[in-house]
């Protein structure tokens, strides 16, 4: 029975994207075959548009065949024009689509850091790489111990991605836990958090010195599913009846002249704390609005 409702939506949603991504590709092989920063500058709302408009149908197909509540709480003065930094937790692919659906047109296009396997995701990939998403080799510790050269490789990626976006209105996307959550990760990494797993924060401190003075704030974003981690059948499946989202807008941490996240222990320590102490009012966060359930019984 449960497929008999899927099958029809991942239909919609194909043909969504191949409505979509035909005229992206053709505009995104006219800005190739044209590398001139004004035909670039031209041709990314254009590709923007269509991928809003994408995100957009996408949303209103979950509002159309979900009852899925969405319970959100954002600031006051986002805007379509601005450059953030988006930070969230990360527990499904679900929270791909919940993030889409909040900031659809209200900031600029969340731009995410992928796994370089996913450019051969059919059609999506190829979307992204025309929106400029940059392609990471993602690399473990055990490898980059034994090929230095190779998280040189994700730092280059990352400083070439960024210089592009330093003139557009962007929404640089990092889930900072650098995977999703599982209850065995957690147990693994000695987790000192309740809900989270540990924060990774390179990456996070790569992006901002790339980007220089051109974010204007962090947006701290929260994500929770009352009814336990989902997936994306459980969303297509009506099987998801809540999802909860806080997001709070903090200041960009001050960076010294000399702010080199590799170089300079005492910032790489500073940094690392703001980040631990970011994840810490997460968990409590999160914490907070499971709590609110249980507060609902009480008084029921």
């Amino acid at each position: 029975m449960l497929w008999l409702r899927v099958i029809p939506i991942l239909l919609l949603i194909a043909a969504n994207t191949v409505l979509h991504v035909a005229p992206l590709m053709a505009i995104a092989v006219f800005k190739a075959l044209l590398p001139f920063e004004k035909v670039r500058l031209a041709c990314n709302p254009l590709l923007t548009g269509l991928a809003a408009s994408w995100i957009g149908v996408n949303s209103g197909m979950i509002d159309r065949f979900t009852r899925t509540r969405f319970r959100v709480a954002t600031p006051a003065g986002l805007r379509i024009d601005g450059h953030y930094l988006v930070l969230a937790n990360h527990q499904s692919w679900v929270d791909i689509l919940v993030l889409q659906k909040v900031f659809n047109r209200r900031i600029p296009l969340l731009r995410f850091f992928l796994k370089r396997q996913l450019f051969w995701v059919p059609l999506l990939g190829l979307a992204w790489w025309a929106l400029d998403f940059p392609f990471m080799g993602r690399y473990t510790k055990k490898q980059i111990a034994k090929r230095p050269e190779l998280g040189l490789r994700d730092r280059e990626t990352t400083r070439r991605a960024c210089e592009k976006f330093r003139s557009i209105p962007v929404s640089v996307m990092n889930f900072v836990e650098g995977t999703r959550f599982t209850p065995e990760k957690h147990a693994r990494q000695s987790s000192p958090y309740r809900h989270l797993l540990k924060p990774k924060s390179g990456g996070v401190a790569f992006v901002l010195d790339a980007m220089g003075e051109t974010l204007q704030s962090v947006l701290d974003v929260t994500i929770v599913y009352p009814g336990g981690r989902s997936t994306m059948l459980d969303l297509m499946g009506d099987r998801i009846p809540e999802v909860r989202v806080v997001v709070r807008e903090r200041p960009i941490p001050s960076r010294p002249a000399d702010g080199d996240y590799q170089a300079n222990p005492a910032y790489r320590a500073r940094f690392q704390q703001w980040i631990n102490g970011l994840w810490t009012e997460k968990d409590a966060e999160i914490e907070r609005l499971l709590a609110q359930d249980d507060a609902a019984a009480a008084g029921g």
